[in-house]
């Protein structure tokens, strides 16, 4: 089984709200990517609204045909949001109002009662719950303790490591097969307790390869390298490619 795309469109709503225009429209986005063939649009609603608006998930709920995946910090101010407009699915994310992206997975264990509530808002009105992790046993098993259905584990380090000029020999490489490991080892102990596996954060057509061969994997968010390829081949050319790095990386059981 190919694993699914979604792809986040934060990035065009960014160039958006430079000039605190309409364009370019999110929803053109969304629908061209539905077109060319992703499996779903992810979007992250941040705290500062620094480029999905409320307004957008609104109209996003309305015309996406696929399946709408947000993202959130878990506070209550997000969670009406999500309680509101009924997105298919909400990943549960760490926000701190500094950082430039997401900077690693959500601190369940630290954070167990406020997850808790959160996870249990979002099922209660049926929306799917994910939570953005490290690929973390300790995580996992508190995510699953508290009803999360998936975990999307963050992929950051590997990113990092994997797109990095010393990846290539040595020490680096090392590093770069240490952390595929243990992302794979997430995953197994991930799907043995019933969970759904999701995986994302700086992903690339060119290290998205090796994790579309973990069988646990069951979806990628993607989001930044589809957007900045889109501005050289356009947006459908861009999605279209990345579908092609996963499907290119058949699943070995």
């Amino acid at each position: 089984m190919t694993a699914k795309l979604n792809v986040n469109i934060d990035h065009v709503a960014t160039v958006r709200q430079a000039r605190k225009t309409i364009e370019p429209s999110i929803i053109s986005a969304a629908m061209i990517c539905e077109q060319a063939g992703a499996d779903g649009i992810t979007v992250h609603i941040r705290q500062d609204r620094r480029h999905i608006q409320d307004k957008d998930i609104l109209l996003l709920r309305e015309v996406i045909t696929t399946y709408l995946n947000v993202e959130m910090a878990t506070i209550e101010e997000m969670l009406k949001i999500a309680v509101e407009t009924k997105p298919d699915a909400v990943s549960l994310v760490p926000e701190n109002p500094y950082e430039i992206t997401t900077e690693g997975g959500l601190n369940v264990l630290g954070n167990i009662e406020n997850v808790q509530m959160a996870v249990n808002r979002l099922r209660e009105v049926g929306i799917f719950a994910s939570i953005f992790i490290d690929p973390d046993e300790r995580q996992i098993e508190a995510a699953h303790k508290i009803g999360a259905q998936q975990v999307e584990l963050c992929t950051a380090e590997y990113a990092e490591l994997t797109l990095s000029s010393r990846a290539a020999h040595g020490e680096g490489l090392e590093k770069a097969n240490a952390e595929f490991e243990r992302i794979k080892r997430a995953g197994v102990f991930a799907k043995s307790l019933g969970l759904k596996v999701a995986a994302g954060h700086g992903l690339t057509r060119r290290n998205v390869g090796a994790l579309a061969r973990i069988p646990e994997i069951e979806e990628f968010n993607i989001g930044h390298s589809i957007i900045s390829r889109s501005i050289f081949v356009g947006l459908e050319n861009a999605v279209r490619e990345m579908i092609a790095a996963i499907k290119n990386s058949p699943v070995s059981n």
